[in-house]
């Protein structure tokens, strides 16, 4: 066999990586066999001890095992049994009547509803298509922008990627080996304030062009009269309550310490089949779909996470992340310089690859650099769940923007989609820059800190070349003070 020199093969792994997935095989399994592949070759030229391919059994029943990850199929129940339940409709259909007074309120409503979608159900796919489905034929019936009016539908949906309880979040959190719960109160007001840019946004298109988000006209509105505040009222409280109080149950017991993440994903669930139950539309029906796409989405995650494990432990093994760190580590300008790198090599990925991918192929060779460097990993890893977040609106592989063209009209081109979704994809970097100049915005509260340490992929702390013993690094933050 032609010897190959060790520096060489990291990247050449990367290469070969890249032609696997251009070549439409799937993730999971271009992760696996590339880790094979490579594998046999260290081996055959003495770099990699046969024995350590032993180990993967062992890492695969910790993958199984992890108490971490069992949070993902609960809130994907959740949000699916939410979704199925008709709760979408019942907010498009209140909240938009609650706005369609004011210019904007349709689009205004579509942000809120978003952000509640995102905080109970936490799946995009479901939030884009719901409010595709039922609010787009509206907009365009009464005057809507097709760009604005696609852009916010698209951009909405996403926000179940950074407001809690997040996917994106589970999996970074077991990725940067810290506590869920962190993660979910760190992300919590940067997810609000882009909740609160978004409506700005449209608060800004609604003075610079008063004819692009028109009011509804009178006849719209299903309550008008005297009374109107009072219906109004009764109605949002009805409609409102019911989420309100599952996001409470969820997030509230997390934050105030009752719940650890996996066991507030839990009573999550029970949650949405009691309010299904109460709708009077809880069937078997409903169950099937839910509990069959809730077992898809938990093996794909689990195959990439797996087929993850076998590329980190090859990776590691011809010493791909001394590489890493090397090629990280010593950039221009040392932490800044590091991270600065970091959100644009996110931001460039996010245009090919899902988050998913980037998190199980990116991040777990991100990570020991970062810590090395004493950067803290809650604020690291909330800053590139934001950017990751922009992966949904990118063209030409962003998911919300596939979702929503599946279920727009035909006189609706792709190119306004794309054009309706760039300036909520600068919004969303402008709120990693913030992140950045401004850390205070993470909130890295200790008493979220859980007991459910979340699963370690990998090699044990000398592999990185530094003993964490010799000494323990203060959190790195940027100061701009000075």
């Amino acid at each position: 066999m032609t010897v190959i020199p060790v520096e060489f093969l990291p990247p050449l792994m990367f290469v070969v990586l890249l032609v696997f997935m251009l070549s439409g095989f799937p993730v999971a399994f271009a992760l696996a066999a590339n880790g094979l592949l490579f594998g046999y070759v260290a081996i055959e030229q003495g770099l990699m001890s046969p024995a350590l391919l032993q180990a993967l059994p062992d890492r695969i029943f910790g993958i199984m095992s992890n108490d971490t990850l069992l949070a993902i199929p609960f809130f994907t129940f959740m949000g699916l049994v939410l979704e199925r339940s008709g709760m979408a409709e019942d907010l498009l259909e209140t909240i938009g009547q609650l706005f369609g007074k004011v210019r904007g309120g349709l689009a205004y409503a579509v942000v809120l509803v978003g952000a509640l979608l995102a905080a109970t159900t936490g799946v995009v796919a479901a939030s884009v298509i719901s409010m595709g489905l039922i609010s787009l034929p509206i907009m365009l019936k009464y005057g809507y922008s097709q760009s604005v009016s696609t852009g916010v539908i698209a951009a909405s949906g996403t926000l179940a990627q950074i407001i809690p309880p997040s996917l994106v979040l589970i999996v970074m959190a077991d990725q940067l080996g810290v506590s869920v719960g962190a993660m979910y109160q760190g992300a919590l007001l940067p997810s609000l304030m882009l909740v609160a840019l978004f409506m700005l946004y449209v608060f800004v298109i609604t003075r610079v062009n008063k004819n692009a988000l028109p009011a509804l006209p009178s006849e719209a509105l299903r309550y008008a009269g005297s009374g109107y505040g009072v219906q109004m009222a009764k109605a949002v409280v009805f409609v409102l309550l019911p989420p309100l109080a599952l996001v409470f149950l969820v997030l509230g017991t997390i934050f105030l310490g009752i719940a650890t993440p996996t066991e507030g994903g839990a009573m999550g669930a029970i949650g949405a089949l009691l309010i299904a139950a109460c709708k009077k539309r809880l069937n078997l029906d409903l169950l099937r779909q839910s509990l069959d796409s809730t077992t898809k989405l938990s093996c794909f995650v689990l195959f990439i996470l797996i087929g993850s494990t076998v590329f980190g432990l090859t990776f590691r093994a011809v010493e791909g992340d001394l590489w890493v760190e090397h090629l990280m580590g010593d950039l221009p300008g040392g932490e800044l310089g590091f991270l600065i790198a970091v959100q644009i090599l996110i931001f460039v990925l996010g245009f090919f690859l899902d988050f998913f991918e980037i998190a199980f192929i990116v991040i777990p060779l991100l990570v020991p650099v970062a810590d090395k460097l004493g950067i803290d990993l809650v604020w690291f890893g909330v800053m590139i769940a934001m950017n990751m977040q922009t992966s949904f609106l990118t063209p030409p592989f962003g998911f919300s923007l596939f979702y929503l063209k599946s279920v727009t009209p035909k006189i609706i081109k792709t190119i306004e989609i794309y054009k309706g979704s760039a300036p909520f994809i600068a919004m969303q970097l402008l709120m990693v820059v913030v992140i950045f100049v401004f850390p205070d915005v993470v909130s890295r509260d200790k008493k979220v800190e859980y007991q459910d340490t979340p699963l370690q992929l990998e090699l044990p702390a000398e592999n990185y070349g530094e003993d964490s013993s010799q000494g323990e690094q203060q959190p790195f933050v940027p100061s701009f003070n000075q």
